[in-house]
């Protein structure tokens, strides 16, 4: 079996002051990809940056206190690649993938966007790039007999059901016609040949949501939006077991305005 976990923690040092140290001495996970570091590696505290048990790879962002990916794995990886071959984004901050036995395990920190702002054309960027990627990553994978877990946050809202109010955000960056046709290509057999593994096991489930925001009472009325996402090659994706959102029982007791995502594969 293996369990993979991914968690946007906005910020690791605040998040490890709320309650994500303790979350992680007591998690089972065998892989954990994290997003939204935004710290250097030295400056994370040792319960975090290299604990007990743990092989761990952080990615910084150039920029300082920005993005930030890691991955941290219960056996040494037998590869790590940082970044995925683009002069503009490997030094971002927002990918870094391990190969351990069978399997490529990815962090990814796709951008946020903002529309009619530079930060919306870097996402279609990073998108148009990055499903390049993809594709050369499943056909490498596959011709040494390996699967591919790509986690993390993709902030993108796929379908409907993947955000509770997605009447009125249809021209907000997240759940933009473009974008979801772009992740809708991501998980066409023809085309990325992906599989989100959460949707695939919770077809008719509304959510479940792994992101609300800290504005007013979008966490206590589950207000919230799927877009932290397994995406797995399909034979990877048929061994899923289960998946779900360690959703914490109460607002005051989040670390992040995220929820850790877990699935459980049978290797």
């Amino acid at each position: 079996m293996l369990t993979v976990t991914s968690v946007n923690v906005n910020g690791l040092r605040a998040a490890a002051k709320k309650g994500f140290v303790e979350w992680l001495a007591g998690t089972s996970a065998d892989v954990l990809c994290l997003q939204e570091v935004r710290a250097e590696a030295e400056q994370l505290p040792e319960a975090v940056r290299a604990p007990e048990g743990w092989c761990v790879t952080h990615a910084p962002a150039a920029a300082k206190g920005r993005a930030g990916v890691s991955l941290y794995s219960r056996r040494e990886p037998d590869a790590v690649r940082v970044g995925f071959g683009s002069a503009e984004f490997d030094g971002s901050g927002r990918y870094v993938e391990a190969d351990l036995p069978g399997v490529t395990v990815a962090s990814l920190y796709l951008p946020s966007g903002e529309v009619g702002t530079e930060r919306q054309d870097e996402k279609v960027r990073f998108m148009d790039a990055f499903l390049a990627h993809l594709k050369e990553l499943r056909e490498r994978a596959a011709a040494d007999g390996r699967e591919v877990l790509v986690c993390g946050d993709w902030n993108i809202a796929h379908q409907p059901a993947d955000l509770r109010n997605w009447r009125a955000n249809q021209k907000n960056s997240g759940f933009l016609p473009e974008e979801r046709a772009w992740l809708t290509r991501v998980l066409t057999p023809e085309d990325g040949g992906y599989v989100d593994v959460v949707r695939a096991l919770h077809p008719e489930t509304e959510g479940p949501y792994s992101w609300w925001s800290y504005r007013g009472r979008a966490f206590d009325n589950d207000s919230g939006w799927r877009i932290d996402l397994h995406v797995a090659t399909p034979r990877l994706a048929e061994r899923a077991l289960k998946a779900y959102v360690e959703r914490a029982a109460t607002h005051a007791e989040r670390w992040s305005d995220h929820a850790p995502v877990t699935a459980v594969y049978d290797l």
